[in-house]
């Protein structure tokens, strides 16, 4: 890993309509696939969560540079929820980046010179109505579809969360990224700042994920599914730590 890509400098964004689907799986089907420098943030000691992110994004750029220099693209981001301890033994509750997929050449070029989240181009598609929303994607196999409801949604059947606030607790955005360079034994830590991050909950028609078939998940749950709208958002530059 380059010094590039431990996110040299801050960025600053625009999230005009972000989706988060929330998966629950067994702890121990999630426990290999992250670094040992982590360890799983998990509920009841039962379950784990990896979430879907769809999120409109505009105006993304260094932070400090004008707003027409930004980049405007869709991203799905697939993330596990995780917690780390610094070296000063403060704990430490975020995210950990699987892959990360755009509908634009150019940020899927940059992403991966400057950061570790693994980004791929994919035809992503939006069709939106009164009523519904489906976000796709045919080469990666992957459809969400989402229905706006006039009265309060229901969790998803099966989900192990009691409620919409507990649920909330593994909605995101979460405080902190986190990457891990194995040949030099680096964790890199990214925070984040927003701003009126308020999500409601949101009813989901149907779903198909077709990364999760290639990571080989087994006995995945839809625990929660949310929405948030206009949203400023900022990443401080990464810091490293040493780790092992």
């Amino acid at each position: 890993m380059t010094i590039l890509k431990n996110h040299p400098f801050a960025v600053d964004a625009f999230f005009e309509h972000s989706v988060t689907l929330t998966f629950a799986v067994p702890k121990v089907h999630l426990a290999d696939i992250i670094p040992s420098c982590l360890e799983l943030d998990v509920l009841r000691n039962e379950w784990a969560f990896v979430a879907v992110a769809m999120v409109q994004t505009k105006n993304l750029r260094p932070a400090g540079f004008p707003k027409w220099m930004g980049n405007d693209f869709f991203l799905i981001g697939y993330r596990i929820f995780v917690r780390y301890r610094t070296l000063s033994g403060k704990r430490l509750r975020g995210l950990y980046i699987l892959r990360s997929e755009t509908d634009k050449d150019k940020m899927t070029f940059l992403g991966n010179i400057f950061t570790q989240y693994t980004y791929s181009t994919t035809d992503i598609s939006v069709v939106a109505n009164n009523t519904s929303t489906m976000i796709r994607s045919d080469k990666s196999r992957f459809e969400v579809s989402t229905a706006y409801s006039p009265e309060d949604v229901m969790l998803p059947a099966g989900s192990p969360f009691v409620d919409w606030k507990e649920a909330r607790k593994f909605a995101g955005p979460m405080p902190y990224t986190f990457a891990y360079d194995t040949a030099k034994k680096n964790v890199v830590i990214v925070e984040g700042v927003r701003q009126n991050w308020n999500p409601a909950p949101l009813a989901v028609h149907n779903y198909s994920i077709g990364f999760f078939d290639q990571l080989q998940l087994r006995d995945v749950v839809l625990a929660s599914a949310f929405e948030v709208s206009k949203i400023s958002y900022h990443w401080k530059k990464g810091r490293v730590e040493k780790w092992g």
